[in-house]
């Protein structure tokens, strides 16, 4: 049981900030794992003669229907179930299928190992904003959450120069592949660097002390004596078509189960009317099976935890929230997948140049934007309740117009400078959403809650990184130079901020009151809760 194993631990102190110095670093490796393809793009597309939205697809949609499909039940275990044990084997799994992906041969194995790799790192974050959420109080939630975010910069920024020198100084090494050990390629000496060392890592987070979950409330939760079978039936209703027996055994009448099957014939619908348009069928057959398990899992959890659904989907600060912020991702996340080759196809730059001042830019503008983002948020939440959401506002207000800039100066030195500012102001919304998910749901749901925000924050990966490949590949059939179709569809992705723009305007009338009434809220739904003195 989680709570057995969990020694009595300080709210605030010394051993919360080491903790959160260890889980910095697994994001970081979280990141490296998932962002280094984007450094190594053009050396997988020359070597596996693959398109454009193919590597999109290996970036996005490969590795985010699965780690977001994955993110259910492993979020129910994280919430059931002794948080840092799964982060340590969760981190040894997607290390061992990163190393893998130095093995491929062909798009297909590269894109089983990126289903892998999505799999193993869907273990990491719920549970982690679950630990933090422990071992800290609310008062500093944004910060702390903000500061363990920051591994999404430091790693990106990490595996995009790690990525470049690699293939750069390999590829002089061995300018004849014929003659490099094994006849390993550049990319794939890559992979082999950065997955194996997180094996090592794995044994480090394993040492840590779980903390008593909801102890820095004071809310007392009670421990679950079957994690794991609750954990399979979560797996199971999200596996189709394990969803419908799922559903049935659960409750759900012969109306919940014929919107089951309607809601799946029009998912159905929708992909074979975008796979005739765009001719890319691994791409709408994947996020059309992950809509459906979204789903069919927001059915079967309505039937069998109801209070926490009520805490999630019949707020509309929760609703907005996990709108409003997560749709800011299919921006964020094209240009992190894309800009590398932009500088490499527009300005000319090498791949280790490329590697070497992307990278050290998005390490220090994201961990700097993320930090500075997550510490406004709690500074002036004393001063009003919607802090967390101007925020987010401000991100998209100055990304929109500065992106655009960088996209469209012909200067190499003007569009590192306002890729840097770009990147401060694209990553401070982080900590404040995953703090705002937290808050508005009790602590036995918080990394449920943190799996479904997470869910639709990887929608994005699965849409903004192929939507940018697939319509540059359409402007490139046209004659248009490559890197011009690159920078156009780049262009027309940024129009997509409008949406989290209108969703975080209608949270700014909701959040006061649905964070205020959250214990009144979770008595109303039937959930048992009991309040006693808070640890900080």
């Amino acid at each position: 049981m989680a709570e057995a194993a969990a020694g009595k631990t300080e709210v605030g102190g010394g051993y919360a900030k080491y903790v959160t110095g260890v889980l910095v670093i697994v994001y970081v490796f979280n990141f490296i794992d998932r962002q280094i393809v984007t450094i190594l793009a053009e050396e997988i597309k020359a070597d596996l003669g693959i398109s454009d939205a193919q590597i999109g697809f290996l970036y996005g949609t490969a590795f985010a229907v699965f780690y977001a499909l994955f993110g259910i039940p492993l979020g129910k275990l994280a919430d059931s179930w002794t948080r840092k044990n799964l982060i340590s084997i969760g981190l040894g799994f997607w290390s061992l299928m990163t190393a893998l992906s130095g093995t491929a041969r062909s798009f297909f194995s590269l894109a089983a190992y990126r289903v892998g790799v999505g799999i193993g790192e869907a273990s990491a974050s719920p549970a982690a904003f679950s630990m933090l959420s422990d071992y800290f109080p609310p008062r500093l939630r944004a910060t702390v959450l903000a500061i363990y975010s920051s591994g999404i910069y430091i790693g990106a920024g990490i595996g995009i120069f790690i990525g470049g020198w690699i293939v750069d100084n390999w590829n002089a090494a061995y300018p004849d592949p014929a003659m490099a050990p094994f006849g390993i390629k550049g990319w794939q000496a890559a992979y082999f660097a950065v997955g194996l060392p997180g094996i090592l890592m794995a044994i480090w987070v394993y040492t840590l002390r779980e903390p008593r979950r909801g102890q820095s409330e004071g809310l007392v939760t009670e421990d679950h004596p079957h994690p794991f079978r609750e954990t399979w039936k979560e797996l199971m209703s999200v596996l189709p078509p394990m969803t419908l027996v799922t559903l049935t055994r659960a409750g759900g009448g012969r109306r919940v189960i014929t919107r089951n099957l309607i809601g799946a014939a029009l998912i159905a619908l929708a992909a074979w009317g975008l796979i005739l348009l765009t001719g890319d069928p691994e791409q709408w057959i994947a996020l059309g099976i992950g809509s459906y398990a979204a789903f069919s899992w927001v059915q079967a959890l309505g039937l069998r935890d109801p209070a926490t659904f009520a805490m999630m989907f019949r707020s509309r600060a929760f609703i907005y929230a996990s709108l409003g912020f997560p749709l800011i991702s299919p921006v964020t996340y094209a240009f992190g997948a894309w800009a590398p080759p932009f500088f490499i196809r527009v300005h000319d730059v090498n791949v280790a140049d490329a590697g070497m001042i992307l990278g050290v830019s998005y390490a220090i503008a994201g961990w700097l934007g993320i930090t500075l983002g997550g510490i406004a948020s709690d500074r002036f939440k004393a001063r009003t309740g919607n802090a967390r959401v101007w925020v987010g506002i401000v991100s998209v207000a100055v990304s929109a117009p500065m992106t655009l800039a960088m996209v469209l100066t012909d200067s190499v030195i003007a569009a590192y400078v306002l890729n840097f500012i770009v990147s401060i102001f694209a990553a401070c919304w982080v900590g404040a959403a995953a703090s705002t998910v937290n808050d508005l749901v009790m602590p036995r749901m918080r990394a449920m809650a943190s799996a479904y925000y997470i869910l639709m924050a990887t929608v994005g990966l699965a849409i903004g990184p192929y939507m940018v490949g697939e319509v540059s590949d359409v402007l490139a059939s046209t004659g248009m130079d490559l890197g011009e179709s690159l920078r156009y569809s780049l262009m027309i992705s940024v129009g997509l901020l409008v949406f989290p723009a209108v969703f975080l305007t209608l949270l700014l009338r909701h959040l006061v009151p649905d964070e205020a009434s959250r214990l009144e809220r979770a008595r109303a739904a039937g959930e048992p809760v009991e309040e006693v003195e808070t640890a900080a």
